[in-house]
């Protein structure tokens, strides 16, 4: 007899356990289940989704006497977010709609950063998180209704023919690194620092999470001149196979000089520094990681939106400029779509290409 039958039927086994809905899920594995999704994706993005809510949640308290999850948002509800949150052209100025009382309320209560109109990204992100709260309360999405999604439209629209486009971060190619490499002279800090801003970008753009969660164990010395280090999980691999990438020349020379300063057997690879250049025994935040690119730009006296992000972006675009194949960038990168990783990528490309030298160098030759 099948043995699966046989414990069905073995009723001292089962006593008096009480069959599920094949309907329903029970409380307590739907908290289960949120707790899997939770502890599944990226600690930065569940921070940006609760602070999206939590400014959800003080909106419609604030707008409509409201609590978060009393009902369904309405397409309408959302429509007013948008004029609340977007600024608009009016006679000659910029306008929104969010009453200065709630304003100055929110910044008070530090759920806004500072008074005014927010960004339009911003109000993407905003909406975004309010559709997946919805999917994830099983209601229908009020984001999903035609009139959002034309005012959007429109409303970005708006903005780019009045000038106002998003501010990317600076993309650190390779004249600007090597001028912050350059202010790397100031002790163990700048052993650190060179070590940390060479494996982020000759190590394949690598975004500030993955340069803060290397270990000791991640890293290995291939031959003289290449150091190895391994990624697990990342923002777009959630599988957690390592994956190796090589680190060649001065990039695999600064890690061995950062080890010989720093040596550990365990522990984070990249560590805080104290006064007099000792080295702790606890990583780097990924906040950190973009405060060391802005203050060595601002010690190279380069000017420019910098950040973490102008690492991978500079290594993407710089591959551009020097030809390499966009595969092999996107190996290095991990990237897991073309369109996300082209517009750097062409932007680097075109520097050289032929269709921007159409004009001969020497402009006083008249064209034939």
């Amino acid at each position: 007899m099948n043995n699966t039958f046989d414990v069905m039927n073995n009723t001292s086994l089962i006593g008096e356990i009480l069959p599920l809905d094949l309907h329903v899920l029970e409380q307590s594995t739907e908290e289960a289940a949120a707790a899997f999704i939770e502890a599944g994706t990226a600690a930065n993005t569940v921070r940006s989704y609760r602070s999206a809510l939590n400014y959800w949640a003080a909106w419609l308290q604030l707008r409509y006497r409201k609590k978060l999850g009393d009902e369904v948002i309405t397409p309408n509800v959302v429509v007013q977010f948008v004029v609340d949150h977007l600024a608009r052209p009016q006679n000659g100025t910029w306008v929104q709609d969010l009453p200065p009382s709630i304003d100055i309320a929110l910044v008070a209560e530090r759920i806004k950063g500072k008074l005014g109109p927010l960004a339009f990204n911003t109000v993407s992100h905003r909406l975004s998180v309010l559709a997946k709260w919805h999917e994830v309360n099983k209601w229908n999405s009020p984001t999903d209704a035609p009139e959002v999604k034309a005012l959007m439209r429109n409303a970005h629209k708006a903005q780019t023919r009045q000038g106002v486009s998003v501010k990317k971060k600076t993309a650190l190619v390779l004249e600007p690194l090597q001028a912050l490499l350059a202010t790397c002279t100031d002790g163990v800090c700048g052993i650190r620092d060179r070590a940390l801003l060479l494996l982020a970008w000759s190590g394949g753009g690598r975004r500030r999470s993955e340069v803060v969660g290397l270990q000791m164990s991640d890293v290995r010395k291939l031959d003289a001149d290449t150091w190895m280090y391994s990624l697990g999980t990342t923002k777009t691999d959630t599988g957690g196979v390592r994956r190796e990438k090589p680190l060649h020349g001065a990039a695999a020379r600064a890690l061995e000089g950062w080890l010989a300063v720093a040596p550990a057997e365990t522990g984070p690879l990249f560590r805080r520094l104290f006064r007099g250049g000792k080295v702790g025994t606890t990583g780097l935040t990924a906040p950190q990681v973009a405060l060391i690119v802005q203050r060595r730009a601002k010690l190279a006296g380069l000017e420019g939106n910098w950040a973490a992000h102008s690492l991978r972006s500079g290594f993407v675009t710089e591959a551009g400029r020097q030809g390499v194949p966009l595969g092999d960038v996107m190996a290095m990168t991990e990237h897991k779509s073309v369109a996300t990783v082209m517009g750097y990528f062409q932007a680097g490309s075109l520097l050289t290409s032929k269709a921007s030298h159409l004009m001969p160098d020497d402009d006083s030759e008249e064209l034939k």
